[in-house]
């Protein structure tokens, strides 16, 4: 039974589309064998009005029973949500993604503007760019950034840019205001971006360098895939900085200095090291 109706996470019902729940699965490192696998435990389960949130976490277990490192890629988006709830794990998160495409990154970083002082999230910057990026953190999928979020960031961003005189080599890089944000923009907020020059990302926008496929292509995904780790062991982990797989890969001492047993200390380590091999 193809043919019904799923509820999404704002409430909206749309026609069931099977075709994007095997790109997920496929983004996810699944062959296509064991897509078919899935697939067929998925029949049965569907039913007209069901959330596209039950129908994510059948496929999520029945992809855990036979690869779980695709499993924790799988539940990327879900895993994004677990860097909270005060959203400075998120700033961290973005941080290694650029860091991960050459950028010197600062995070937390307190700006004088020409008015008064900013906390910029995020600051990266190579020879020719300046990024000051502000993220927007959601707990709840369904919440979506509108256009009063670019419009406040870009007086910041005119603020700190009217003072920044004495910052090294300003003048000759280009400054770019990004948005960020781990849900979805309004279309009002994309509108207002587009035209102030602004760089706007979201999960799915735009359409080849969002969130997901920045995360994808860069090999940092969160801890939070790690589906061997449990919450609280994930939220001491976030709150001493390891906010990537890799970045626990460099510091697998901390996981000892937690009293993680030899067995599972292994386990969580296995569980890294495949999901990085897996991209």
């Amino acid at each position: 039974m193809n043919d019904f109706k799923v509820k999404k996470a704002n409430g909206d019902l749309v026609p069931f589309d099977e075709s994007k729940l095997i790109g997920s699965l496929s983004r996810a490192g699944a062959s296509q064998e064991i897509i078919n696998e899935v697939l067929d435990g998925m029949e049965g389960h569907y039913h007209d009005g069901m959330s596209s949130r039950k129908i994510y976490r059948r496929a999520y277990q029945l992809l855990n029973k036979v690869a779980s490192h695709h499993a924790g890629r799988y539940r990327l988006k879900e895993a994004i949500f677990e860097l909270g709830p005060s959203g400075y794990p998120f700033e961290y998160f973005f941080g290694e993604l650029l860091r991960a495409q050459g950028y010197d990154v600062q995070v937390g970083v307190i700006f004088k503007g020409k008015c008064v002082s900013h906390e910029v999230d995020v600051l990266a910057g190579n020879d020719k760019d300046l990024f000051i990026v502000e993220c927007k953190f959601h707990s709840s999928p369904g919440k979506k950034s509108d256009v009063k979020v670019p419009l406040y960031i870009q007086s910041r961003f005119r603020d700190v840019l009217a003072n920044m005189h004495d910052f090294p080599d300003y003048k000759n890089k280009r400054h770019l205001s990004v948005v960020v944000t781990n849900t979805r923009f309004t279309q009002d907020a994309i509108d207002y971006g587009k035209c102030a020059g602004m760089q706007m990302i979201s999960w799915d926008y735009p359409h080849d360098t969002n969130l997901r496929n920045r995360i994808d292509r860069s090999g940092q995904h969160p801890i939070t895939v790690i589906h061997s780790l449990k919450k609280s062991e994930k939220q001491r982990l976030l709150a001493e900085g390891i906010v990537t797989c890799r970045n626990l890969l460099d510091n697998q001492s901390y996981l000892l200095d937690m009293g993680i047993p030899n067995s599972k200390y292994n386990r969580i380590i296995s569980d890294a090291e495949k999901i990085i091999n897996s991209v």
